[in-house]
């Protein structure tokens, strides 16, 4: 989402075992022995999880146990012979959007979402199919989603599986048959929540968030009995109108943070992914997400912490009552979330040893804090932070550089991380073994400016800011020279006659005599992958420090799971799933294509003493929605060959093999005509896509694969006619595409028609191309 100069470098280079799934008829399992339901599966209970080291074969909630470190006692498969890993058996989902579940196993049932809030139960063994649930949910509902028709995963407790949807309903389903056991409305769909986040159970209860914080909602989190789905209590993690009476002390508290009239906007402070329970201390902790809008003027009149936003809050598990909390980004006004993972363990530090709880949020500190009291106890950058300094230890609060504060000075902020952060939800791991942390982690920067024509729309993106294109901002030399020495800052090994090279490349974009050269391509390229940048980092939170790093090609990447085997597994945007040694970073193996991108977090396992790894492989989500091909550097072009969503299950000695990829699909070699048009009419449309379109298609109309190429439609999609029906009309609301008739009319699918043939007119041959596998 960067616009600053990011997506324009991109717009250059866009250039033996059973398989089972919806794709395909049932098919009898070779092992006659296993029953198709396999009953007598032991209640989950709470004796269960918390002493889940005890039967280490299950993975029996969301992070594997209530710490949630996504560590497995499992060696089976170790650092000695992770090697001779291979593909035990794959299950395909019939799907084709971004798959991002952690997947539940008990007593040899793995249970699993794919999209659109689906579950399905499985054989872990083979992959067998034993039943699926589907909660039809409305594509109607998607144009409430903040990031895909995703969904991260279930939780279980006794007999009982429970799944929220996109359409903020959660349900609890019989763990032998899917059948709907109950079914409760945790939303008021008058708003537009959504909920992608797993469940969480503890005490007889059922913990569950929700999303839309840009769509201008209050975010909350409910406990509800895990037996019969009736509310316990309600947790708001920001206040609401202040003229009525607050729902808690804590809510009055936060009040006084609070300026403007916020509430008329929603607010956001939604929690969409980590929650935590404490059986220790019964406190759920829960990570609290970011402002709506994003523009803290606009939503607080530039004015005060704005508690919870961005937060870690710890409540009393029965009760919902506050305990403690920490802000980790006051004010946020960049999308900086609390959301990503959250991990209990004890830890030495200095001459004590602490319950702590620790985060690498997206603002790009890694914080260690007690989580009985919520003291900070640690925080330095895991990546390159540019809008703060550091955190002061006694304050407890990021000391922010000037002009990071976009509207204060209405001049662009090039800082990073960016808005997805040094981290995002794909979730990080921790080994006790090790004693490290193992961090999905992004490096990239953005450009935030202050929208000035900003009118709040509900249930739409309402960002407040704006993220500005190259040319127009690089034209000006002050501009441009401060890009330059921030870039620097950041990238020690470029030099000012790098970027001044790559700008050159890039104003052959505004002059159609000239042309973009494949060498254009992959010189810009090679800065590309300097510029924008992910690894999986080790690190350690006791000395606060770096250990090792895996660096990666595309920036969007999977999560990481930690074994008592000294290994590492993470899956990548470049469609590969890897081990590391979990000491040194040493890569031991890798599955040399997945077929599309894997953005999920892998699991471990046993069925009958034998041990399994297993991973989502699905491209899609935040990354390839908004960012455009920025997200895929690697060219892999999943999409472009069916973005196979399936489930990837390895063992020692596993010989299944996946299908041939299908072909690539062609790009139509034929471009529509260039409607006659006034260039303020294009410049209309380029306004209303960056704010309504882009969010699903990508910056610049550049796709990262989860959703189509506007630039490389057949010819007909183009057609006055068809564009209107799909744009204003609702003729593709049942694949979930938003029917924008009460929002504009004709004039302004006009617009955009205009401009999403202009970006296809203006696309360099060699990159459309390349696009369509007809060039290296």
């Amino acid at each position: 989402m960067n616009r600053l100069i990011i997506p324009l470098l991109v717009a250059l280079l866009t250039g033996g075992a059973a398989s089972f799934g919806q794709s395909e008829p049932a098919v009898e399992s070779d092992d006659s022995s296993r029953p198709v339901a396999l009953p007598g599966s032991a209640p989950v209970t709470a004796e269960r999880i918390i002493h889940a080291d005890k039967e280490p074969g299950n993975w029996l909630t969301h992070g594997r146990t209530y710490s949630e470190q996504r560590f497995s006692p499992l060696k089976q498969i170790n650092d000695q012979n992770v090697g001779d890993l291979g593909l035990a058996w794959h299950y395909d989902f019939g799907t084709k959007r971004g798959l991002e579940a952690t997947p539940l196993v008990i007593d040899g049932v793995m249970y699993v979402t794919g999209n659109w809030s689906v579950v399905h139960a499985v054989d872990a063994k083979n992959g067998r199919p034993l039943w699926q649930f589907d909660p039809e949910v409305d594509p109607a509902w998607a144009p409430h989603l903040c990031c895909d028709v995703v969904n991260r995963g279930v939780a279980a407790w006794g007999d009982k599986i429970y799944v929220g949807t996109l359409d903020g309903r959660l349900i609890a389903l019989n763990m032998a048959t899917g059948q709907k056991v109950w079914e409760v409305l945790t939303i008021d769909q008058e708003w537009p929540y959504s909920i992608t986040g797993a469940p969480r159970v503890a005490n007889g209860k059922v913990f569950i968030g929700n999303g839309g914080a840009e769509l201008g909602v209050r975010g909350y989190v409910t406990a509800y009995d895990a037996e019969t789905g009736k509310q316990v209590w309600r947790f708001y993690t920001i206040p609401g109108d202040p003229s009525k009476p607050f729902e808690s002390p804590a809510m009055e508290r936060a009040a006084k943070t609070w300026s403007g009239k916020w509430w008329t906007m929603g607010g956001g402070g939604t929690a969409w992914d980590s929650l935590v329970y404490d059986p220790e201390l019964n406190l759920l902790y829960i990570g609290v997400g970011n402002g709506g809008p994003w523009n803290q003027e606009i939503r607080s009149a530039g004015d005060g912490d704005n508690l919870f936003l961005s937060s870690i809050v710890a409540v009393n598990a029965d009760t919902g009552e506050y305990v403690w909390h920490y802000q980790t980004t006051p004010g946020d006004t960049w999308d900086y979330t609390a959301t990503q993972t959250l991990i209990l363990a004890e830890l030495s530090i200095g001459d004590k040893q602490r319950k702590v709880i620790m985060q690498a949020p997206k603002n790009g500190f890694f914080y260690v804090l007690d989580r009985e009291t919520g003291e900070l106890l640690s925080a330095e950058p895991y990546v390159g932070v540019t809008w703060a300094t550091h955190v002061d230890m006694t304050t407890g609060r990021p000391v922010e550089r000037p002009g990071t504060r976009y509207y204060e000075e209405g001049l662009p902020s090039f800082q990073t991380p960016f808005a997805f952060g040094g981290h995002d939800w794909p979730p990080m791991s921790y080994s006790p073994e090790t004693g490290l942390a193992y961090i999905p982690a992004m490096e990239v920067p953005m450009t935030y400016f202050p929208d000035r024509f900003f009118e709040f729309e509900p249930g739409y993106y309402n960002l407040g800011a704006v993220l500005i294109d190259a040319p127009p901002a690089l034209q000006d030399k002050a501009n441009l020279d401060k890009f330059i020495k921030t870039v620097l800052e950041l990238e020690k090994d470029l030099t000012p006659e790098n970027l001044q090279q790559v700008y050159g490349i890039l104003t052959k974009l505004e002059d159609p005599a000239k042309s973009i050269t494949v060498e254009d391509l992959m010189q810009v390229q090679a800065l590309m992958r300097k510029l924008v940048r992910a690894r999986l980092i080790a690190w350690d939170p006791v000395q606060q420090k770096e250990v090792w790093r895996a660096e990666r090609v595309d920036v969007w990447n999977g999560g990481t799971l930690a074994t008592a085997g000294n290994l590492v597994f993470q899956g990548t945007g470049s469609a590969e799933f890897s081990a590391y040694a979990a000491d040194t970073g040493k890569q031991l193996w890798t599955s040399a294509s997945a077929q599309t991108g894997i953005i999920a977090g892998p699991v471990t396992y046993t069925v009958d003493g034998e041990q399994y790894v297993a991973v989502l492989a699905g491209w899609g989500g935040a990354g390839p929605l908004a960012l455009g091909q920025m997200a895929n550097l690697s060219g892999t072009n999943s999409w472009r060959r069916g973005n196979l969503n399936r489930i990837l299950v390895f063992k020692l000695g596993g010989e299944d093999v996946l299908p041939p990829l299908p072909p690539l699909k062609p790009v139509p070699e034929e471009r529509p005509q260039m409607p006659k048009v006034a260039a303020d009419v294009v410049r209309k449309g380029e306004a209303i896509f960056t704010k309504r379109c882009a969010v699903c298609h990508g910056e610049q109309a550049l796709s990262g694969g989860a959703t189509p190429d506007l630039r490389h439609l057949d010819l007909e999609k183009y057609e006055l006619g068809q564009w209107y029906g799909i744009v204003i009309g609702g003729t593709a609301a049942h694949k979930g595409m938003p029917n924008f008739s009460t929002l504009f009319g004709v004039e302004e699918a006009e617009a955009i028609r205009a401009y999403v043939i202009k970006r296809t007119n203006d696309e360099p041959a060699a990159a459309r191309a390349m696009a369509g596998g007809k060039m290296p």
